[in-house]
């Protein structure tokens, strides 16, 4: 079966659900999926200015160290 008619007849079983719970942690788990969905989808080059960014901020002293970090929350 391909990606396609899956799709068809997974929206033809959503539309027949009348529980609103089932509904409500079929949307949960659609906006979990699409979250993880984003996250992942960096690109190689958004990857690299990212990482250019960290050096630079870390060679002109925009950072926290970890015992700043652990200083603030004891």
């Amino acid at each position: 079966m391909d990606l396609q008619t899956r799709k068809i007849e997974f929206v033809q079983e959503f539309l027949k659900i009348q529980s609103e719970e089932a509904i409500e942690r079929l949307e949960k788990l659609l906006k979990k999926e699409k979250k993880n969905k984003h996250s992942d989808s960096m690109s190689a080059e958004e990857l690299n200015e990212r990482v250019e960014k960290s050096e630079s901020d870390f060679k002109n002293n925009r950072f926290k160290s970890t015992s700043d970090l652990l200083a603030k929350y004891e």
